[in-house]
């Protein structure tokens, strides 16, 4: 049975947390996307009839009750579920002085701007700092706030590369394939948002104690690099560069995918225990004796032999076969699915990773926009599904009423361009 989140009102973990989003995009939407699924109260600000870049990074492109395509691309409503969009022209002086307004008040900041680009607007942290010392302010960039790069341009492919994830990443030169390869999603611009969330989370609760905010820098560079983990941590141990492997697991054997009868197949084996029994559901007890074979630093030394007799084995039946061989035996194999098919897995579908909200907005063509679950589980303060990802500028009205700009106020900034 899906959950059922319509029925979720408990007050969410970050409840009375103002959050003013100034980022586009995917790092820093995807940080502030984290906060309002907490709880936080996100305003989104976006440039008047543009929005975010993302809203026109298409195809593919939502559809309308219908099943046609609108011009709204699908890429926007992967990071910006929770939020109250609005448009401001920071360009403008009177949007500027709404926003320092509103960040007198608020409690976080978030932007990926260039480095200094927000001080010719009065936006900066040192000048907000100063209207505001409790603001937590939180800053995204392609390589930080300083040093040789720190005006450069970064985004997610950039950095992939930069970072030697790429390079680790692929088929081994002269196999077929072979090549440097990027990820399929952008992996170094989520790891950034994450990063950053926990950064915020961090100084807010360092402000508990000081009552003071503080500038976060945070540069996809610094996280590539940081998540290259254990690959890192290897060079560093031996100064050797890792190599790419495909999907095989350099510290670990058998860790990779292997050609069944009919598709292929995963198979995840992390300990000598996981080995020996699979030897014995696979009827070959013996190699987990061999001593080329018996530990796992043995099968690591000893690939190329240990695969030489795994490979036509696993041809020997298919992969739901071996999947419901291995599935009570604690071994780890599973699919490789499609997208499709990992949302139509019962796993999934029981966890209710699939989460459609209903939008209302005037001149909207799209009732409902199906997102992804944040897989944060929390028991006594869950996260709650309580906007679709938004029109643009659809808040906009809401929003500056509760800073306290009045109907006409607020004709006069349409009138002039500033929202």
């Amino acid at each position: 049975m899906e959950p059922d989140f319509s029925q979720n009102s408990a007050p969410g973990a970050l409840a009375g947390i103002k959050v003013l989003d100034l980022s586009r995009v995917l790092a820093g939407p995807w940080c502030t996307q984290l906060l309002a699924d907490l709880g936080a109260d996100v305003v989104k600000i976006e440039r008047p009839g543009v929005g975010d870049d993302t809203r026109h990074w298409g195809p593919p492109f939502l559809r309308d009750a219908g099943g046609q395509a609108t011009e709204q691309a699908s890429y926007y409503t992967a990071c910006n579920r929770n939020k109250r969009s609005v448009t401001l022209d920071i360009t403008r002086t009177r949007a500027q002085q709404l926003l320092r307004d509103f960040a007198a008040t608020a409690d976080v900041l978030v932007e990926n701007f260039k480095v200094g680009g927000l001080a010719r607007y009065g936006l900066d942290y040192d000048s907000l700092k100063a209207l505001n010392p409790r603001l937590i302010y939180c800053s995204i960039t392609g390589f930080g706030q300083d040093g040789p790069y720190a005006r450069r341009a970064g985004y997610d492919l950039m950095v992939q590369a930069a970072c030697g994830l790429m390079d680790i990443t692929g088929q081994p030169d002269g196999a077929p394939g072979g090549g440097p390869l990027k990820a399929g999603v952008a992996v170094v611009d989520l790891f950034t948002g994450l990063y950053a969330s926990n950064a915020i989370l961090a100084a807010l609760h360092a402000r508990e104690r000081s009552g003071l905010g503080q500038h976060i820098d945070t540069a996809l560079l610094d996280v590539g690099v940081a998540m290259l983990a254990n690959q890192a941590a290897g060079f560093l141990a031996t100064g050797e560069s890792p190599g790419r492997a495909g999907n095989v697991h350099p510290s670990l054997a058998p860790y990779q995918d292997f050609a069944t009868r009919d598709a292929r197949v995963l198979l995840a084996i992390g300990n000598d225990g996981q080995f020996a029994r699979f030897c014995q559901a696979a009827g070959q007890p013996a190699w987990a004796q061999d001593e080329r074979f018996a530990t796992n630093t043995a099968r690591v030394r000893n690939r190329a032999e240990l695969l030489a007799l795994l490979q036509p084995l696993m041809r020997t039946r298919t992969s739901d076969e071996w999947i419901a061989l291995l599935q009570d035996k604690a071994v780890p194999c599973g699919p490789i699915n499609t997208v499709a098919r990992a949302f139509a897995d019962p796993q999934v579908r029981h966890r209710g990773l699939r989460v459609d909200l209903p939008r209302q907005a005037p001149g909207d063509a799209v009732p409902v926009v199906s997102t992804v679950a944040s897989p944060l589980r929390l028991s006594r303060t869950p996260v709650r599904y309580h906007g679709a990802p938004p029109v643009l500028g659809q808040h906009t009205d809401e929003v500056l009423a509760e800073w306290g700009v009045g109907p006409a106020e607020r004709a006069s900034l349409r009138a002039e361009g500033a929202i």
